[in-house]
């Protein structure tokens, strides 16, 4: 009797397949960020809905069977792309990274999420869909954990120099900007006109203030 053939690994979703293709030939590594850049493209013209691996494939140059050999399927593809999103995140809030002040954290970071034109659309549809993915779900979860923690670390830092208010717990405090940078990045695309370089530092100015001693100290504040 015949082995059963292996079949071909073409839906978008679904569980990997029990066979595998060769191995492509080249830098494992290499090929497979290329991958993930021709995955951001791709997302970021079209959306989630309407990306599919054979468009990734095809922007990427090669055929799909390659794009199965690194991704199991859609999700995990997409998955894939905003952890690489979320690593430029954890490179510019690693504790100790050239030490520098809560200002200048907050302003890479939330530069970040509105200046880059392709890094916005990219991290707005994981944010969107991932109440129904529980893969999108998984990773934006893991990784805003982490970075509340280093911020609020930040945070405590800052408090001890006076620069950042006492009155309010650097863990609530963590929340506002990581919400302001979410808030950014699902509303720019909507409205990219609202967003000029100069409103842009007038709400990177705005989210420092929340977090400064007010006038006067935290009793004052406190009544």
């Amino acid at each position: 009797m015949p082995e059963n053939p292996v079949r071909p690994a073409t839906a978008d979703h679904g569980s990997r397949p029990a066979g595998r293709r060769g191995r492509p030939t080249g830098d494992h590594e290499a090929r497979r960020a290329e991958l993930l850049e021709a995955a951001a493209s791709v997302i970021a013209r079209e959306g989630y809905a309407n990306t599919s691996l054979r468009k990734v494939a095809q922007r990427a140059g090669c055929t799909t069977g390659t794009v199965t050999y690194y991704f199991a399927n859609k999700d995990e593809l997409v998955a894939a792309v905003t952890r690489s999103r979320f690593d430029g995140f954890d490179a510019m809030l690693e504790p100790g990274r050239d030490k520098p002040g809560i200002r200048t954290v907050l302003e890479r970071w939330l530069s970040r999420a509105a200046g880059a034109p392709e890094f916005r659309p990219v991290m707005s549809q994981p944010l969107v869909h991932a109440r129904y993915e529980p893969a999108f779900a998984a990773v934006i979860e893991q990784r805003h954990a982490r970075h509340r923690e280093i911020l609020a670390s930040l945070l405590a830092a800052g408090r001890a120099q006076g620069t950042v208010r006492d009155d309010i717990p650097a863990d609530l405090l963590a929340d506002q900007p990581a919400a302001i940078a979410d808030g950014w990045i699902t509303r720019f695309p909507i409205e990219p006109r609202r967003f000029t370089a100069n409103r842009v530092q007038a709400l990177l100015d705005a989210a420092i203030t929340l977090i400064t001693p007010p006038p006067g100290g935290a009793r004052a504040a406190g009544g």
